[in-house]
């Protein structure tokens, strides 16, 4: 990628990380207002996870991890989640339905990817305990340096602050 689609992507990513924080606590979610969850991503990527709650029913999502795709690549992506607490019912805990919209940059030795994530998943919430569970897939299209699709999926934990 170019230096010019480098400096949007950053660009695009500080707009999206600037989005006001209010909570994250619906049908007695372990999540309080503010939160952040840290953890591990294990599928396409493997890496790091990260999530911070920005009301009651959104939040941003982040990823820093290794693709193990052609020669493998590092890949950073932030998504904008849009939670429903009402699809699935549980017992203790809530078990959120979510979807949203982000990017993704994927950094390879000749050819870095610039490109548009749609994610929808699912995230248990504890009760109990300060952690949460979850399983995601995202379609993705590269637009830069040109158009291609991809998939990225997995499933993950995560410590709730």
């Amino acid at each position: 990628m170019n230096r010019n689609g480098l400096t949007i992507a950053l660009v695009l990513f500080a707009s999206i990380a600037g989005v006001g924080s209010t909570a994250a606590s619906a049908a007695g979610a372990a999540v309080d207002r503010g939160a952040w969850e840290v953890g591990v991503l294990i599928g396409e990527p493997t890496g790091f996870s990260a999530k911070y709650w920005t009301a009651t029913n959104t939040a941003l999502d982040f990823g820093a991890a290794w693709s193990f795709q052609g020669d493998g690549q590092f890949h950073f992506h932030c998504d904008y989640l849009f939670h429903n607490y009402d699809l699935i019912k549980v017992d203790r805990g809530s078990l959120p339905v979510y979807f949203g919209i982000g990017g993704r940059v994927r950094f390879d030795e000749n050819d870095n990817r610039l490109g548009l994530r749609i994610a929808i998943g699912a995230e248990y919430l504890f009760d109990e305990y300060p952690m949460s569970i979850f399983f995601e897939v995202a379609p993705i299209v590269d637009f830069a340096p040109e158009t291609e699709a991809d998939l990225n999926g997995g499933i993950g934990i995560r410590y709730v602050f």
